[in-house]
């Protein structure tokens, strides 16, 4: 099985995974999650045998582009889904001359996974949506 990730303008699917992994698994808040930032964004969507397992999505202001909402089916993670995704979405952040630097707040756990994608944390632990994140970034 193969997982296929590409920029997708299939929102409904991407929702579906924000809403089994953050709100049912993480019990974030609806009103947290679903936010009117989705818009303005670019949307990332991995599918395996046309069933959608994992998800992202990035803003580009000035020479930063801002990784969020990654999440990735149960069923799938440790595979490397997610590190797929963060890849994904840095190449595409690449193709903008003016971006410099990649930014994501990570879940405090997910720290290492990050630095080995070569994410380096910097700043003091914050809390989103009820759960302590700590901002990392990347140099392009």
């Amino acid at each position: 099985m193969t997982a296929h990730i590409a920029v997708t303008e299939d929102l409904a699917s991407c929702h579906l995974l924000r809403r089994i992994v953050f709100i049912e698994e993480q019990n974030v808040s609806e009103a947290d999650e679903m936010d009117d930032r989705d818009d303005d964004a670019t949307h990332f969507l991995a599918t395996e045998e046309e069933l959608p397992i994992g998800s992202a999505r990035m803003h580009i202001k000035g020479d930063t582009a801002k990784i969020g909402r990654v999440c990735v089916i149960k069923s799938h993670r440790g595979t490397g889904l997610g590190a797929a995704l963060i890849r994904a979405a840095v190449d595409e952040a690449r193709k903008e001359p003016a971006v410099r630097f990649v930014k994501l707040g990570a879940q405090l756990h997910a720290l290492g996974f990050y630095e080995k994608l070569g994410f380096v944390a910097q700043g003091p632990v914050f809390d989103d949506a009820g759960i302590d994140h700590r901002e990392m970034v990347l140099s392009l």
